[in-house]
């Protein structure tokens, strides 16, 4: 076994990986609606989106090829308003609630993988609402929850997100899950996978590709730089879907990001890019499926981790310091993004272009 350094990266360009379930891997990427829930009472509207997600399962892999992968979008099951805490803690599911569950059934009729985001609770996190990725194995399993690694701050005049991130709580989320799972990868029997909702954030994408991620699976409401997602796949020689929300056709009154954005820039255009960022699926604004077919067998053959000479840049990093310091969230998680406004704002080593 080729030696590593603390267990994270091999140091012959390789990578630790699963056997393959076939040489070709196909994914698809299913761009549905976001539907907001009601924050004060969540559970009917939940219910309506899950069998709304349940129903476009199943009309993706009945029509336009079988997928070993379906992908979804950040929020299908809940949708996203601007709701406080007390809203966001009703909303957000549990790794053991019936959502999961019977999505789980639907991944073993399909024999199928299935990826999206969703807020989620923890019961080692009491009061705290986390965005996470979820991956559900062909045998139903919820087998990955990715949290977020961080929110972006200072986009938004007089708010922040106040959602917990991985960020927020550094130093107790170490101690509880060790270094790895800050930047996880699943090596299932698709591939090396992991997932984020994270934007704008390069490097956090080079250290999963670092540590043998393949298959990199982004999600986003509301919007996504499509141009950040191709160069994920373009930098790190690696696969990367986005799936962003579509346009609702049938309830124009939720159409929130369309009205936001003039261009429709805010939604549509997810999308699958192959290594060096070829295009192999792109859908509109509209709702739908795409579909490609990895070959995973031979781009193992080939494939090695990114070669990056950190020598000429170390010191650079090792200089720099973040805007504003993790753990915030350990001492209190405000209440709404006001409150996370006024708690940040003297807490940041620099402004925003908002803050002046």
């Amino acid at each position: 076994m080729s030696q590593r350094r603390d267990g994270f990266v091999r140091h012959d360009g390789t990578y630790e990986t699963a056997p393959l379930r076939s040489a070709k891997v196909a994914v698809g990427i299913v761009q549905t609606p976001v539907r907001a829930v009601d924050g004060d009472n969540p559970e009917a509207g939940i219910r309506d989106n899950l069998a709304y997600m349940l129903n476009a399962i199943d009309k993706a892999q009945q029509t336009g090829g079988r997928c070993d992968l379906l992908c979804f979008h950040e929020f299908p099951l809940h949708g996203f308003a601007p709701w406080d805490l007390a809203q966001y803690l009703r909303v957000s599911r549990h790794p053991d609630g019936p959502e999961i569950q019977e999505l789980g059934k639907k991944a073993r009729q399909y024999n199928c993988y299935i990826a999206f985001g969703c807020q989620m609770l923890d019961d080692d996190w009491a009061g705290h609402t986390m965005n996470t990725q979820l991956l559900i194995a062909p045998t139903g399993e919820l087998i990955a929850r990715h949290w977020k690694q961080r929110n972006m701050r200072g986009m938004w005049p007089g708010v922040e997100q106040f959602t917990t991130t991985i960020y927020d709580v550094y130093d107790r989320y170490v101690e509880m899950y060790g270094l790895d799972a800050v930047i996880p990868v699943e090596r299932t029997d698709i591939g090396n996978i992991s997932l984020s909702s994270v934007q704008f954030e390069p490097e956090l994408f080079r250290c999963m590709t670092l540590k043998g991620a393949e298959i990199i699976l982004r999600t986003a409401t509301g919007g996504c730089e499509w141009h950040d997602m191709r160069l994920t796949a373009y930098h790190n020689d690696v696969f990367v879907t986005i799936v962003n929300n579509s346009i609702d056709t049938f309830r124009p009154s939720d159409n929130y990001f369309v009205e936001q954005a003039p261009r429709n820039d805010w939604v549509g255009r997810s999308a699958i890019f192959g290594p060096k960022g070829v295009v192999l699926a792109e859908a509109d604004k509209f709702e739908t499926k795409r579909r490609a077919v990895f070959d995973m067998e031979s781009y193992r053959k080939a494939h090695r981790i990114p070669d990056v000479h950190f020598s000429l840049y170390r010191h650079v990093y090792d200089d720099y310091r973040e805007r504003y310091d993790p753990n915030m969230w350990l001492a209190r998680v405000p209440e709404t993004k006001r409150d996370a406004y006024d708690y940040l704002k003297d807490k940041f080593r620099w402004t925003s272009f908002w803050q002046g």
